[in-house]
C-alpha cells in the first residue's frame, strides 16, 4: 500500500512537471513582453509616410530636372544655398559619409542638392563632393521639405519621403538608418 501511495505521488509530480514545462515559455513570453522595457524606435531620423513633394528644377547643363530622373534609387536630398555655408559642408559631408559606409549598395544611392538661390556653388566644395548631383531650385521647394529644407532628407526609389535628419546628423546613426533601409528593400 505504501508503494501505491508513493507510486501515485511520483506519477502526480511528473504530470505537474510536464504541465509546467508546457505552460513556461507562454508565461515568459508574456512576462517580457508586458514587463521588459524596450526601446520606443530603432532609427535616427524621423519617419515620413507621404509622397516626396514635387522638385522642378534645373541641371548645371541648364536641362530639366526632377525626381523621376533618380527613380528607381535611394535620394538623399540637401537644399541649401550656393554659397554654402558651415550647416551646407557639415550635410554635404555627413551625406557623402552615410552613403560611403553602405560599400558594396553605395550605388543605390544618389545624393542631391538642391540649390535655394542664383548664387554658383564654390568649385571646392563641387571639388569635395564629385558623387553630388547639384541642381537648382526655388526657395518654396525647398520649403516643402521636412523642417522647410534644413534637414538631409531621404527618398525611396519609389517616390516617397521616407526618412528626414538634421542638418548636423550623426553621421553613424544615419548610416546604420540607411544600411537597414537597403538591407530592407530590394528595390533600388
Amino acid at each position: 500500500m505504501a508503494s501505491n501511495v508513493t507510486q501515485r505521488a511520483r506519477v502526480r509530480r511528473q504530470l505537474i512537471l510536464l504541465v509546467a514545462i508546457g505552460i513556461a515559455p507562454v508565461v515568459a513570453s508574456y512576462a517580457i513582453y508586458y514587463g521588459w522595457p524596450r526601446a520606443a524606435a530603432v532609427n535616427y531620423g524621423t519617419l515620413h509616410a507621404a509622397p516626396a513633394p514635387p522638385i522642378t528644377a534645373r541641371r548645371a547643363d541648364g536641362s530639366a530636372f526632377t525626381l523621376d530622373d533618380v527613380r528607381g534609387k535611394w535620394a538623399v536630398l540637401m537644399a541649401a544655398g550656393g554659397q554654402c555655408n558651415a550647416a551646407c559642408t557639415t550635410s554635404l559631408y555627413a551625406g557623402r559619409q552615410a552613403r560611403a559606409i553602405q560599400n558594396a549598395d553605395m550605388d543605390r544611392v544618389v545624393r542631391i542638392w538642391l540649390v535655394t538661390d542664383d548664387v554658383a556653388p564654390p568649385p571646392v566644395v563641387l571639388a569635395e563632393h564629385p558623387d553630388v548631383l547639384v541642381v537648382r531650385t526655388t526657395p518654396g521647394v525647398a520649403a516643402r521639405l521636412p523642417d522647410a529644407g534644413r534637414a538631409l532628407a531621404l527618398v525611396d526609389p519609389l517616390g516617397n519621403l521616407v526618412l528626414s535628419w538634421p542638418s548636423n546628423p550623426d553621421i553613424k546613426a544615419m548610416a546604420r538608418d540607411l544600411a537597414r533601409l537597403l538591407r530592407a528593400s530590394s528595390i533600388g
